[in-house]
């Protein structure tokens, strides 16, 4: 059996992997902490899913517009109004299935055979991947841990040359809980304005999980006269507990979202009829439940911050958001006579203390662990203490 060359590039997430691995013990019959998954452990709030059921009575069981139902992309219009002081018109906007797709879609679209896309670590582990997918080469702009993970902009200017068409940005980062602050945005946005061939993804699918002093702000905030070549990024996955219901969307250039349009109408076509309708009262009503939600996790955010910087060897400093944390091990690496990466230290939590962590070097930082908070604050204080045991 021969695959095609364009497979054979990409390797699995290595977040799925290890939360397989992870499932797969707990099936036979060991008792295993999973903090490896992006996903909330709250429940779609109630009258986003009574949208849903309203939705199924109603017979809208067909297909939608490959872009989205129109009631859909107005509340996201609406939404990027009332809580960016963003504009934008219908054929500036897509719906897809998960704010990945969009992602993906983009990278397909923009890149080409040796274009090059610059993106700062740490990264989401899908980033490089769909880069090289799509034919292009991922440019990794080297961020310091004691620095707060803080992107240089000079050093972003060394980077770019003839063959950058795309700088991808993800605040707050996935996996760092870093925010990206507006003189920041300032200064990044100064570098690009000079570079017309270079185009600008903001990520910005943790909008809401985010505990910084400053209110939320996006490169196009910042820098609006960058806004016809920054595609931002958003779904409804994180905020709203409805990572199963898999809506994404992208705003910007109409052009570019035009043949993102053309590429998911010979893909998946429209997104969930059903997921839209859901989505589309998650984005158009006051969610209650959104603030109670990310103060929770700024209380496990707190808590397991304190009792990873009790272990020796190991620095955690606090983040602007998400729901992660990104502690350093490379103390406790360089000290350690049996394990010599972040693999070996994931593979020793997985294995002696029951606990499912992913490898820093996933996310293109090594001597790092990723570990997801999205979990109740009994399981968390068990799994700090096996962590705390296993080491």
């Amino acid at each position: 059996l021969t695959f095609s060359n364009r497979i054979k590039l990409i390797k699995p997430s290595s977040t799925m992997a290890l939360t397989s691995k992870a499932n797969e013990m707990r099936q036979n019959g060991e008792d295993v902490i999973v903090l490896t998954v992006g996903e909330p452990d709250f429940d779609t709030p109630q009258y986003i899913k009574d949208a849903a059921k309203i939705a199924i009575d109603q017979g809208m069981t067909k297909y939608t517009s490959v872009d989205g139902t129109v009631d859909l992309k107005q509340s996201i219009i609406n939404k990027f109004k009332q809580e960016n002081n963003l504009h934008y018109e219908m054929d500036e906007i897509i719906v897809s299935a998960g704010c990945k797709q969009s992602i993906f879609n983009l990278l397909q679209v923009l890149i080409d055979d040796g274009d090059e896309v610059i993106i700062p670590q740490p990264y989401w582990v899908s980033y490089a991947d769909m880069v090289v997918y799509s034919g292009g080469k991922p440019v990794l702009l080297e961020t310091q841990y004691d620095e707060n993970f803080e992107i240089d902009p000079d050093q972003l200017e060394k980077l770019i040359n003839d063959k950058t068409k795309l700088f991808m940005l993800n605040s707050p980062n996935n996996p760092s809980g870093k925010y990206f602050g507006s003189k920041l945005l300032g200064q990044l946005g100064k570098v690009l304005e000079k570079y017309k061939q270079v185009y600008i993804s903001s990520d910005d699918i943790y909008e809401h999980i985010h505990w910084h002093k400053e209110k939320f702000q996006n490169m196009v905030n910042v820098c609006p006269n960058l806004k016809d070549r920054t595609i931002v990024l958003n779904g409804v996955s994180k905020a709203y507990s409805m990572t199963g219901w898999r809506i994404g969307y992208a705003a910007g250039n109409r052009e570019v979202i035009k043949k993102m349009k053309t590429l998911q109408s010979q893909s998946t076509s429209c997104a969930s009829s059903i997921s839209q309708a859901a989505a589309c009262a998650a984005l158009s009503s006051e969610c209650q439940e959104l603030p109670i939600m990310t103060a929770e996790y700024k209380k496990r955010h707190d808590y397991v911050v304190s009792e990873l910087n009790k272990i020796s060897g190991v620095t955690c400093k606090e983040t602007d958001g998400t729901f992660y944390v990104f502690p350093s091990f490379i103390k406790y690496i360089e000290n350690s006579k049996t394990i010599d990466s972040d693999r070996d230290l994931a593979l020793h939590l997985l294995n002696v203390a029951k606990v499912a962590v992913v490898p820093g070097s996933a996310f293109g930082t090594d001597g790092h662990i990723r570990i997801s908070i999205a979990i109740d604050i009994n399981t968390l204080k068990e799994a700090m203490k096996r962590l705390s045991d296993a080491l």
